[in-house]
């Protein structure tokens, strides 16, 4: 190999090494909310006999000890300084971490596997709060999210319109007229068809397009690059080759604020779940309530009642607060129309 190789697996190998302390620095975080206290000597004592007991080759044990001592204290303070956690599904870059970004630039993004695991982590007190999409202006309803809200205790405590513009992304240095294929979540590639096309391009979808980006940076493969955030350039060190390649400039995802609490302050959207009766006319009479009281509803979607097979759930979305005695009393009244009946919350509504 050429110095210049070498150097550059070199620079690959550091930037693993960083991405896996941030990562555990995040465990760490995590486990903060789930001990009573910051120290832990017990715990220390074996993950450095651990380090020790494992360094292998070229890396001494007191250097190993040494360097998970400094990661240790580092944890430590990052423990101490009690920051609130706001878990997401995806990678790092993903459009969820844009919007959790947006709501509260302060908060540490959490990233997670699955929609599932952010409410889970909500619920029992891994994160402050959590980030997901619930529609998207073009595809519609991200119906397992949806699912969910359904089925949780959780509350909806604010809300987060990001506008979704798509970028394509590449490795440094590489000449655009040697990409020959991209990869990227389906719904982008979809939502990004039409500069495809015009660039006889090879769409080849991945399962996140934070993740095709990240496996870009990783696996670096030939004549290959991949559609995701503008964020994602910054954390995978890619070149932007080419900004909002989105076919429809209107395209925009929704998300909403996940808590255990119910939000302090007033707000002027909200949102209920609710079922009828089986029979005709039932859900118009429950609409009916909200027209006649001059309400404006700016969502409602149904999903299949999980526990009441044939049955429908209904989540409404509506311009109002449960603060006032009008909104009150039509909400008392459809929840004495409905069969069943939840109210996820009452928050800020958010302009795209």
């Amino acid at each position: 190999m050429e110095l210049k190789e070498l150097r550059g697996k070199i620079d690959r190998i550091d930037g693993e090494i960083l991405k896996l302390l941030n990562s555990r620095m995040e465990f760490a975080l995590r486990t903060m909310k789930m001990k009573p206290g910051v120290e832990d000597a017990e715990r220390e004592k074996g993950v450095l006999e651990s380090a020790a007991k494992h360094s292998r080759g070229l890396v001494r044990p007191a250097f190993t000890q040494k360097l998970f001592r400094d990661i240790i204290d580092e944890s430590k303070a990052l423990q101490k300084g009690n920051p609130r956690l706001a878990g997401f599904q995806g990678e790092h870059g993903a459009y969820s971490e844009v919007a959790a970004r947006k709501y509260d630039g302060k908060m540490v993004a959490i990233p997670c596997p699955e929609f599932l695991d952010v409410f889970e982590g909500v619920a029992k007190n891994q994160f402050d709060c959590g980030v997901v999409p619930v529609e998207n202006s073009l595809a519609g309803a991200v119906t397992q999210v949806n699912d969910l809200l359904v089925e949780t205790d959780l509350k909806i405590v604010g809300e987060v319109k990001v506008p979704v513009h798509h970028c394509l992304l590449a490795l440094p240095d590489t000449d655009y007229r040697e990409i020959k294929v991209v990869y990227s979540h389906p719904m982008a590639i979809s939502q990004c068809r039409g500069f495809i096309a015009r660039n006889k391009l090879e769409p080849r979808p991945y399962y996140d397009t934070a993740g095709a980006a990240m496996m870009l940076a990783n696996e670096r493969p030939k004549a290959a690059a991949a559609i995701a955030s503008k964020l994602c350039a910054e954390i995978y060190d890619l070149d932007v080759l080419k900004e909002n390649i989105e076919d429809h400039e209107s395209n925009y995802t929704r998300f909403v604020v996940l808590s255990k609490e119910a939000g302090k302050e007033k707000g002027d959207k909200c949102s209920i779940i609710f079922s009828t009766a089986h029979k005709a006319g039932a859900l118009f009479s429950v609409l009916k309530l909200f027209s006649d009281a001059g309400i404006n509803l700016t969502r409602i979607e149904s999903r299949p009642a999980q526990t009441d097979i044939g049955n429908f759930a209904f989540l409404l979305d509506f311009q109002g607060s449960d603060a006032d005695a009008g909104v009150a009393k039509i909400l008392d009244k459809v929840q004495k129309e409905a069969k069943t009946y939840k109210f996820l919350g009452c928050y800020k509504e958010a302009r795209a």
